[in-house]
């Protein structure tokens, strides 16, 4: 059975895909019209950001699957990275 994940990947090589991940920190912030999120994993000294329409039930200290790919965001003039998420589900 392929699931969306998998069609992602198979349309866009340069996503990845982690499952099982511990979400240590959970932090919304309006933008404009949107919600910026960004979440802390366990294991990870990056952080992973993605925007929606709304506010989002809290993440923290949930196990949650994400699709991502990593990008640069320049601050100040200093080069931070960052993982975009793609996809984020509950699991």
């Amino acid at each position: 059975m392929v699931t969306d994940a998998d069609k992602l990947l198979k349309r866009h090589q340069q996503l990845i895909h982690s499952e099982g991940l511990k979400v240590i920190s959970h932090v919304q912030r309006n933008e404009d019209d949107w919600v910026r999120h960004t979440l802390m994993l366990q294991g990870y000294e990056v952080p992973f950001v993605f925007k929606r329409k709304k506010q989002y039930r809290s993440l923290q200290g949930a196990t949650v699957n994400l699709t991502y790919y990593p990008i640069e965001e320049t601050i100040a003039g200093m080069a931070f990275e960052q993982m975009k998420v793609v996809r984020v589900k509950r699991a």
